[in-house]
């Protein structure tokens, strides 16, 4: 009688990870999600094996609600949501958790990208690339300052949790990092710019603290005085954090009841 291989057995005892769903916003530009698929795709690179979904919360397909739908067809059972979100909000609070809960895939929501030190790396690469000098003379730095343009939220966490990025890219860079915002919340990206101008910073770069191109990240970029980073995109980076939420997730436990 023939054995069953070694790979049989192996596949046995080892069930398939839960599936990662990388949960974007979703944008009408089409940039974004063409950005989306691609970082998605190096999240595929550095697990192969681990399941790689994408949802979105609205105005583009596939939306997260039929993508659980999707996953509870082919079987799949436990999902961890991740949200392609910067800082805590109300997509993350409410918005992708009522997702989770209505979906018959058991699943876990992972904490949102920000803040991080993986961030912070990702943001100064994007400098580096746009002009920011390696190495800054103390008069450079009394000059320079950095504006952290960001979406904005009405939840003050959202804040909070920017301006622990603008202060850990602050300690990175040697000079003020202020942030702002392109809607919701303020300080504008103007006011920010005619502030630190009043303070004798004239040198101001803008950080692009978005995920991907769209319509507020060109408008903020188009406010710089000097220079502007490109988007947080498909920095590796990025898909190493959206790992780290997804194993961080798994060891804290706590799941959505299925529907």
């Amino acid at each position: 009688m023939s054995q069953p291989s070694l790979v049989q057995l192996d596949a046995r005892r080892r069930p398939a990870p839960p599936a990662l769903v990388v949960v974007a916003h979703g944008s009408r530009d089409p940039r974004a999600l063409a950005t989306v698929r691609t970082l998605l795709d190096r999240v595929r690179d550095r697990r192969p094996g681990l399941p790689v979904h994408l949802g979105h919360i609205e105005l583009n397909e596939p939306l997260l609600t039929d993508t659980l739908a999707g996953l509870d067809a082919r079987g799949t059972t436990d999902a961890v949501l991740v949200p392609l979100l910067l800082a805590r909000g109300y997509h993350v609070k409410r918005d992708i958790p009522e997702m989770a809960a209505a979906a018959r895939v058991r699943t876990r929501v992972a904490a949102p990208l920000g803040p991080h030190p993986l961030l912070v790396d990702t943001l100064h690469t994007r400098l580096l690339e746009a002009g920011w000098p390696p190495a800054t003379t103390p008069d450079d730095r009394r000059t320079s300052a950095v504006v952290l343009a960001a979406a904005g939220s009405r939840d003050p966490d959202s804040a909070t949790d920017t301006r622990r990025t603008a202060d850990l890219l602050a300690k990175r860079l040697g000079v003020p990092v202020v942030p702002a915002y392109a809607s919701t919340a303020t300080p504008t990206v103007d006011t920010a710019l005619r502030t630190l101008a009043a303070r004798g910073r004239h040198r101001v770069a803008i950080a692009s603290y978005f995920t991907a191109p769209g319509r507020f990240a060109s408008e903020c970029a188009a406010k710089a005085p000097w220079i502007a980073s490109a988007p947080l995109g498909t920095h590796p980076a990025m898909a190493d954090l959206l790992l780290h939420r997804y194993d961080g997730a798994l060891a804290a436990g706590g799941t959505i009841s299925a529907a």
